[in-house]
């Protein structure tokens, strides 16, 4: 089994990637990956090399390919798919309208009424999320890192978030998530400027 996909993006739309893989010499073969709006976001543009994690599902009468900018989120929606009644579609559709980090964040607070607010979670299911998840994510170690994590470097651009209205509990963790891939030789200024562009096209989606 392929554990991920290295090629040229050539085609992104809702939900759904493109990826060309082999050469005219050896034969080009174009991959259809079902995805989340959250990790189309993150892949470059069409034309542009990019890995895809994968994941095939194989049932009797068809085979859909899943997949995800990262392992993370990889992991979160096989946790996903252990919830009664929460199928491949469905945490697909969770992914997209919150992120893996922020859905731990959500589990470990307890925080049903954002759970529901999700499209496709009702009441039930979300319950069922609690009950099933709470605590127990697989990269469970990263969200106490997240926890424990010195924020005081990145406190201005959360200030300046919060005071939009976002909620501090889903910027905390955005924001160190998205410290961990700023470019090291841009300024304290630039760093912070390009932080704060990129949270707010994420907490937009």
């Amino acid at each position: 089994m392929f554990n991920s996909i290295y090629g040229k993006v050539s085609a992104k739309k809702t939900q759904t990637l493109m990826l060309e893989t082999g050469s005219e010499e050896t034969g080009i073969i174009e991959w259809c990956f079902s995805v989340s709006d959250s990790s189309l976001d993150v892949f470059p543009n069409v034309g542009v090399k990019a890995r895809v994690y994968a994941w095939l599902q194989h049932k009797d009468d068809n085979m859909n390919l899943f997949g995800f900018a990262s392992e993370r989120e990889r992991d979160t929606f096989f946790d996903l798919l252990k919830v009664d009644g929460v199928g491949p579609k469905l945490a697909l559709k969770i992914l997209s309208n919150i992120t893996a980090s922020n859905l731990a964040v959500v589990l470990d607070d307890g925080d049903l009424a954002r759970l529901e607010k999700i499209p496709g979670i009702g009441k039930k299911t979300a319950q069922k999320m609690l009950l099933a998840l709470k605590g127990k994510l697989t990269f469970q170690e990263d969200t106490v890192r997240i926890a424990v994590k010195n924020l005081s470097p990145w406190q201005d651009v959360i200030s300046a978030l919060c005071s939009m209205g976002y909620d501090k509990r889903e910027v905390e963790p955005l924001i160190i998530r998205l410290s961990d891939e700023l470019d090291s030789n841009l300024s304290r200024k630039e760093q912070e400027d390009a932080l704060f562009r990129r949270a707010i096209v994420e907490l937009a989606n």
